[in-house]
């Protein structure tokens, strides 16, 4: 039986100083800031690391194909650039009403005094990420960018309203810039 052919769809460059295996699935990826790491596996796309590159390649070229490289290459690429300079998410401490304490510490983020309430609202935070605090301004940074994105969310909702007009009390904590975005 002839072996299958496979249409080359799309190839990544590997910049310098950065490496990156596959194996078992498993796509990884080590760079001067940090290691990520992602299952990549379909039976439409083939992956894999030559001479230098990532090469996508496929038996057919359908449109499904097509799109589900272009993921593939999206994730590789967030995966090269989180490795070498990681992801940041800012966020912004608004508070008008009652003087809002945020404060970090034992792996938590802890907000005093949201909206006069008496108990503290604690977020655990993930391990993989970094978040640094700098007066009215929250900082969040990882390799990896669903985990930098998930942490930043998980932030912003920790001082979600409800039954309150937001055009009235806007006190919280607001997502200002997303990785690769600029100011929303």
């Amino acid at each position: 039986m002839a072996e299958k052919k496979y249409n080359i769809i799309t190839e990544i460059a590997i910049p310098e100083g950065t490496q990156i295996t596959f194996e078992n699935d498993m796509l990884k990826v080590k760079g001067s800031k940090g290691d990520v790491e992602r299952n990549l596996k379909n039976p439409l796309v083939k992956l894999e690391v030559k001479e230098g590159k990532v090469i996508l390649s496929s038996i057919k070229f359908t449109k499904r194909e097509k799109k589900l490289s272009g993921t593939f290459k999206a994730h590789v690429n967030n995966m090269i650039r989180g490795s070498n300079e990681q992801h940041i998410y800012k966020l912004k401490i608004c508070s008008s009403h009652f003087p809002m304490n945020v404060s970090m510490g034992n792996g938590e983020l802890v907000v005093k005094n949201f909206f006069g309430e008496k108990s503290p609202r604690h977020l655990k935070l993930k391990s993989d990420c970094e978040v640094k605090i700098d007066g009215t301004d929250i900082i969040v940074k990882s390799c990896n960018i669903e985990i930098a994105g998930q942490v930043a969310a998980d932030i912003e909702s920790l001082t979600r309203l409800t039954n309150k007009d937001r055009r009235v009390f806007q006190d919280g904590i607001f997502i200002t810039e997303k990785d690769g975005k600029g100011l929303i």
